[in-house]
């Protein structure tokens, strides 16, 4: 709901004054965001036409415009019960130029291409197509759109929660008078997610109302925002270390910085610190950090718990392909469950900008010689084959120069093989390896630094690698080879036909593939004395967790020079997911998740991919690329994997919480929060705080808790908000997971996520980590 929304109706005579409130709003939503007077702002306050597009017969024209709180777009509909419709710029993923959503690419004509544009949304929501009068409109329409969408982004958390809190108190504000009465005052409480008696409210009322007015307007407003903006944890600590005159001296910043966030600073760290964050001219000019200095610092970026040292890429990109563990999807194609969901190249995209380098391609004949990806023997829609691999080439370096392997499940007759390679050749050009970048056999994988912005395919292939190099590779056009991975072990999947164990495998399509030669595994002495080191397996789930069970020495020793491909059963009907941590522990490099469905899984495997600049490669540890370790997960034997420390994790506070029934407005969230260590078996914790009953918007907790971690180089920390529920399961508030490698110790603020793995803005923990080495 918008202010917009919300707005009384006003007489004739005073729609003057409403209009004026309206740009005043406007212009102080547009300083917060950093875009006062800006002319593309305005352009979006303005609106415009635009024609909506759903098929080739469903191409309305309707009205889009930025409302005031600089944060919704309205435009006008001519459905009967829901005569006006707005969507959050927060929900907002991407704005894309021409012909780029599969909508537009069938819907329109190519010569509408610089017309076209299309607004991308977090989640499941459905792409808006639109098209603009002309290119220089639609241009104008994204280059707006991708400036309110940055600046939004990079607001810090503090600017984010004043934005927040402003816009909660225009939404209470019914009439638009830009004050508030009690009732307002009660209203705008239930909006920030925090319940209170009547007694404490009028109370607080009171106290603002200097003026007895009944109202709180102008300076009594900013009386109110400060009382309930006010951070006890943080008066506390500032106040241990503002030793000098009430404030802080650059000593006392660095006695903060190096007795509580424990980081090697100097003076020098400390008076820039002070430079780059206190407001107040005074306390600058005499080298002092006042208390909002000191707030602002610790909800800066500086003060996250992730390690800012890891938001670029900073391991060694030189070491062998198969030493890093490599975000990776599975089904790639389908955004539903696997049995009549669509499939789509969004799916494609929207993996491949959350840096997952290697995506599946399961191939089939279509019709008039064209082969498609669906997910076979089921009702899932069809794509054409072509279409992914231009999405693919479109979209596989925006985020991440590190190569994409191209997964292909391949069920195409001969003929339609050919074609495939004909695509996969001329669309993917000189980005595809097509033979390897040595002159003589190879004994190991090229780095993902030797690969950048190059694409390979890891599929079946006629020949080995040693044979070819010799001389004696069979030039036929064709031959046989097994039928396997998920095609041949469906088993357990729904009205999987028998299938037979030989197809026909095409030259043309053989030959592209180069460092990823799928095989089937035949146990891990024939493939340390057989395999050429190219040679790679893909387990289904049940046969990954048995080994990982079973054999995970002999597994982790396997991946210290092969890659493995694990991913999900075929009973996952759903696109559920495995854990993937036990995959990681025993090696395996190519982990395939269902990115369409979030979860616990997904977040863990966000999590693990956080560090190393979300390039999608992360190096594994040396112990499980060393081929003379004897590194077993299960087994925690003396080595140099086993570095025990002790984890201090605080949860001190949490700070404006969403709503979860926003229809609602008496329902508030009673938080909880759990934290959550995940590695190898003896790591596996989860500890949790009380509840806070009816307080989403400043919970305060101030709980302890200890964890042991034993091989700390393969645990990752969660940290999860719940609503409390006594009759069914906890609902989901917010989440965030690192690896603990990335954890930065001391006074904390920790980002919240979605479900669904976005940032949900101005929401946040405040905790104290503390990572030591045990005694």
């Amino acid at each position: 709901m918008s202010c917009w929304e919300t707005r009384a109706k006003t007489s004739p005579s005073g729609e003057p004054a409403r209009r004026e409130r309206a740009r005043r709003a406007a212009r102080e939503n547009g300083k917060l965001l950093g875009l006062d007077g800006d002319p593309d702002l305005n352009f979006l306050l303005v609106g415009g036409m635009l024609t909506k597009v759903r098929s080739r017969s469903w191409q309305k024209n309707r009205f889009y415009r930025l409302q005031e709180d600089c944060k919704t777009v309205w435009h006008q509909s001519h459905k009967v019960f829901k005569r006006k419709q707005t969507f959050s710029v927060d929900d907002i993923d991407s704005v894309r130029n021409g012909r780029r959503s599969e909508g537009l690419n069938k819907h329109t004509d190519p010569g509408d291409e610089d017309r076209c544009f299309s607004i991308v949304f977090k989640g499941r929501k459905k792409v808006l197509d639109l098209m603009a009068s002309d290119r220089d409109e639609a241009d104008q329409w994204v280059k707006s759109f991708e400036k309110v969408l940055n600046n939004m982004r990079n607001l810090s958390r503090q600017q984010k929660s004043e934005h927040w809190i402003i816009d909660c108190m225009r939404r209470a504000d019914k009439d638009a008078d830009n004050k508030m009465n009690l009732k307002e005052l009660k209203r705008f409480l239930r909006h920030v997610n925090i319940e209170v008696d009547d007694a404490y409210a009028e109370e607080l009322f009171q106290k603002c109302d200097r003026s007895k007015s009944g109202y709180l307007e102008d300076s009594e407003i900013e009386t109110f925002y400060e009382l309930l903006t006010q951070r006890e944890e943080i008066d506390v600590i500032y106040g241990n270390y503002a030793r000098t005159e009430g404030q802080m001296s650059v000593r006392d910043l660095l006695d903060f910085l190096l007795n509580e966030q424990r980081e090697n600073a100097t003076a020098s760290d400390a008076l820039a610190l002070m430079e780059k964050y206190e407001m107040d001219k005074t306390a600058k000019r005499n080298k002092r950090m006042s208390k909002d200095g000191f707030q602002m610092y610790l909800q800066h970026q500086d003060c996250s718990i992730f390690n800012p040292a890891h938001e670029s890429v900073c391991q060694d990109m030189t070491q062998p392909l198969n030493h890093y563990y490599i975000s990776s999807s599975h089904n790639t194609y389908l955004t539903h469950d696997q049995l009549k969901g669509p499939s789509s190249t969004e799916g494609y995209i929207r993996a491949l900008m959350k840096n997952c380098r290697c995506v599946e391609l399961d191939s089939w004949d279509g019709a008039n010689g064209e082969p498609v990806i669906y997910h076979g023997y089921t009702l899932t829609s069809k794509i054409l084959f072509r279409d992914a691999i231009r999405a693919i080439k479109d979209y596989a370096f925006r985020t991440s120069d590190y190569p994409v392997i191209l997964s292909l499940e391949n069920h195409c007759s001969v003929e339609q093989q050919k074609l495939m390679a004909h695509y996969i050749i001329s669309i993917l050009g000189d980005a595809l390896v097509t033979e390897p970048l040595a002159d003589s056999p190879p004994a190991a994988f090229p780095s993902p630094e030797e690969l950048k912005r190059k694409f390979l395919i890891k599929g079946k292939c006629l020949n080995k690698w040693s044979a070819t190099f010799n001389g004696r590779d069979n030039a036929t056009s064709e031959g046989t080879v097994s039928e396997e991975d998920e095609a041949a072990e469906q088993e357990d999947g729904p009205k999987s036909p028998q299938k037979k164990s030989k197809i026909r495998l095409a030259r043309e399509l053989s030959d592209v593939v180069v460092y990823c030669k799928s095989v089937h595994f035949n146990g891990f002495e024939h493939a340390r004395d057989q395999l050429d080191f190219n040679e790679m397996s893909s387990f289904k789930e049940s046969k990954a967790f048995n080994l990982a069970e079973s054999a995970c020495g002999a597994f982790t020793r396997h991946n210290v020079d092969k890659l493995s491909r694990t991913y999900p059963a075929g009973s996952r009907t759903d696109s559920s997911n495995y854990n993937p941590v036990p995959m990681w522990n025993a090696g395996c490099q190519i982990v395939a998740l269902n990115f369409q469905t979030p979860g616990k899984e997904m977040h863990i495997n966000q999590g693990r991919f956080r560090a190393n600049g979300m390039c999608g490669y992360v190096l594994k540890p040396q112990f499980q690329r060393d081929a003379a370790s004897h590194f077993d997960p299960n087994v925690l034997s003396f080595g140099p994997w086993l570095r025990k420390k002790s984890l201090h994790v605080m949860v001190i506070s949490a700070q404006q919480l969403p709503k979860l029934n926003v229809d609602k407005q008496k329902s508030i969230v009673d938080p909880l929060v759990r934290v959550e260590v995940y590695g190898v078996r003896a790591d596996n914790a989860s500890k949790e705080t009380h509840r806070i009953d009816n307080n989403g918007f400043n919970p305060t907790w101030n709980e302890r808790f200890e964890f042991h971690v034993h091989v700390p180089e393969l645990a990752i920390l969660r940290l999860v908000v719940e609503d409390y529920d006594a009759t069914s399961a906890n609902d989901l508030i917010g989440q965030y997971c690192l690896p603990l490698t990335c954890v930065q110790n001391g006074y904390r603020h920790v980002p919240l996520l979605n479900k669904n793995g976005d940032l949900i803005s101005a929401a946040g923990l405040f905790v104290h980590v503390m990572l030591l080495d045990a005694e």
